[in-house]
């Protein structure tokens, strides 16, 4: 059936380890949730392709088989290597981070002010990203200081994406190719200057599907939160939406239905 496929989904994951407020624990998934997310993936079928092999099915140019999935990391937590690395390791599974690059070995301070604990917790360094990279995580960018990119002016924002890049690169000693926007906050200028920056695709925070015609400057994802039970995964991904409620199954059946009775 690889040659029928016609969506993909990928899934955003942030910090791995442990809460503390609800604030954190929608951003926030436990060790032990995690491991039973990918259990549940692995159990339903599914496998994780790695990022060139998504971008290569968007431009036609491969097949994947059925189940695929792209699992990505936003922001570069520490807890992703401590926690995570290992439950996709025995899968043999790979994952993309993604890396705010002046914050490499530092903390989330984006999160200050939002968090109403006022907590920060660590960032990958560069050893934890060597290390990951030998494992199969690829990494790319989520800018220099997760800055709101709609509220930059237009100098700042070309710096911002472009050295982003450079930073990055210098880092890896590979290209730098892909961005996923910070929280999502994007317009149509901000897309412009993403291209212009020489990123070839960029992730949103928009839920859906993905199809090969999805714009590859708004590719979409559905967040995942550290609340989701392995069920209410498996429903995120069925529906293609950031609700995995049992109302959400109800709200899907009853348009189906009604659909079909031309109501």
């Amino acid at each position: 059936m690889t040659g029928k496929l016609q969506r993909i989904p990928v899934l955003m994951y942030h910090r791995v380890g442990g809460t503390h407020n609800a604030w954190e624990r929608r951003f926030c998934i436990s060790p032990e949730q995690f491991a039973a997310h990918m259990q549940q993936l692995a159990s339903l079928g599914m496998r994780a392709c790695s990022l060139e092999e998504f971008v290569d099915w968007l431009g036609n140019r491969r097949e994947l088989p059925e189940g695929s999935f792209l699992l990505t990391f936003d922001d570069g937590f520490l807890g992703v290597y401590e926690h995570a690395a290992e439950v996709l390791r025995d899968l043999d599974w790979p994952a993309t981070v993604f890396l705010v690059s002046r914050l490499i070995g530092g903390e989330d301070v984006w999160c200050r002010s939002e968090n109403p604990g006022g907590a920060t917790y660590p960032l990958l360094a560069r050893e934890h990203i060597d290390a990951m990279r030998r494992t199969g995580f690829t990494f790319q960018s989520h800018t220099r200081v997760h800055a709101d990119l709609t509220t930059l002016s237009e100098d700042e924002l070309a710096e911002d994406l472009a050295g982003s890049r450079r930073d990055l690169e210098d880092l890896l000693g590979e290209k730098v190719r892909y961005l996923a926007y910070p929280s999502g906050r994007i317009n149509e200028r901000v897309i412009n200057a993403t291209r212009e920056a020489g990123y070839e695709a960029a992730f949103s925070t928009q839920p859906g599907f993905n199809r090969r015609n999805v714009d590859h400057y708004r590719i979409r994802r559905l967040d995942v939160f550290g609340t989701d039970t392995p069920r209410m995964l498996a429903r995120k991904i069925f529906y293609g939406s950031n609700d995995g409620s049992w109302q959400q199954t109800f709200r899907y059946y009853r348009g189906r239905a009604a659909a079909r009775l031309g109501l």
